[in-house]
């Protein structure tokens, strides 16, 4: 089997960036309707992820494997993304019944173009968005980069760009094209790169034989909620009791993924993508549990999923601040806690 390739890893870090290309319209025109139901009467849901299958996306793939959605009277098929796939665009279309938010820019952008669609629930407390940088004993946090280059996407610019330049003063003109090929980064020993916990990192290592320092953002305060299940209003309005259960087979299945034995959910998702190999879903599942992506933050005070509106008001308050929204958005749209589990 061969390792994802960097064109893999260039087209999903413009999926994560947080572009949405989807009318409201048509949203709207998809957005009443009850799920359909097998012949065994089981409620079925296709949902979209943000890309191929990968540790990543290791909780939903263990609840389908454990048995935990069907349990819970669903039928639960996972869409994977990909190059050219738009999680939006698919539930317009109506093609998937729910969709993976891969950060909170996505749900706001939603709100912004009147999109009848929230964010449900947040399997990240974390976003693994990391800045990179060669090993240096004197680099003890993110303020500590600046005036150097930084490798940064055009689209990362209007995203995870604008909380650093208002917490830490950076400025436009230490920034550099990032074409997704580490050798520019590699080879100067003062470039800051971007990346993602579970994936550069283990990349840079593998090809430079020196282990870089990472600096996760959300260690530092970054707000951004990431691996959200999203969901039209009128889909959670008619089939609240199956989005309720769809939840929480995804909390089972996330802490089963954590906790247990990842085994059921490896077989998955290398099945559904061959180019996974072990390796990089051992690493990357590690790099989950070390850094708490999935079970800190508000998980630890109200269960896997959860999300604040503390959360959002902070993430909206920097971004608003900074142009990316205005300020009289209303954000609250953008998200609901209602069917969690404990709650409605």
């Amino acid at each position: 089997m061969k390792p994802r390739t960097t064109q893999s890893v260039v087209s999903r870090r413009l999926v994560l960036a947080g572009g949405v290309a989807v009318t409201a319209m048509g949203l709207a025109a998809c957005g009443s309707s009850e799920a359909p139901v097998d012949e065994q009467g089981r409620v079925r849901i296709r949902f979209a992820t943000d890309w191929r299958a990968q540790a990543e996306h290791g909780g939903f793939y263990q609840a389908l494997a454990s048995g935990a959605y069907a349990r819970r009277n669903l039928n639960v098929e996972i869409i994977q993304g990909g190059p050219g796939v738009n999680v939006p665009q698919l539930l317009a279309a109506g093609a998937v019944e729910l969709g993976m938010g891969s950060n909170s820019f996505i749900p706001l952008n939603l709100v912004a173009e009147g999109a009848p669609v929230k964010a449900v629930a947040a399997f990240f407390q974390k976003d693994p968005q990391v800045l990179i940088a060669h090993p240096d004993p004197d680099l003890t946090g993110i303020a500590d980069l600046t005036g150097r280059p930084f490798l940064l996407a055009d689209a990362s610019i209007t995203a995870f760009w604008v909380w650093l330049k208002a917490k830490y003063g950076f400025t436009d003109d230490q920034v550099r094209k990032y074409n997704f090929n580490p050798a520019p980064f590699i080879a100067d020993d003062r470039a800051v790169q971007q990346g993602y916990l579970t994936s550069e990192p283990y990349t840079i290592e593998k090809q430079a034989g020196f282990e870089p320092r990472v600096f996760l953002l959300a260690d530092e305060g970054y707000p951004s909620y990431a691996t959200m299940v999203l969901s039209p209003d009128g889909f959670a309005r008619d089939n609240a009791e199956a989005l309720r259960s769809f939840i929480a087979a995804s909390a089972e299945g996330w802490r089963d993924y954590m906790r247990g034995d990842p085994k059921p959910a490896d077989t998955l998702i290398r099945k559904a993508n061959p180019d996974m190999t072990q390796d990089i879903l051992d690493q990357a599942r590690a790099k989950l549990s070390e850094y708490g992506i999935v079970d800190a933050g508000d998980a630890a005070l109200y269960g896997l999923g959860a999300m604040t509106e503390a959360r959002w008001k902070a993430f909206f308050d920097v971004t608003s601040q900074a142009g990316v929204y205005p300020p009289n958005l209303n954000w609250r749209n953008a998200f609901t806690d209602n069917f969690l589990p404990g709650r409605g």
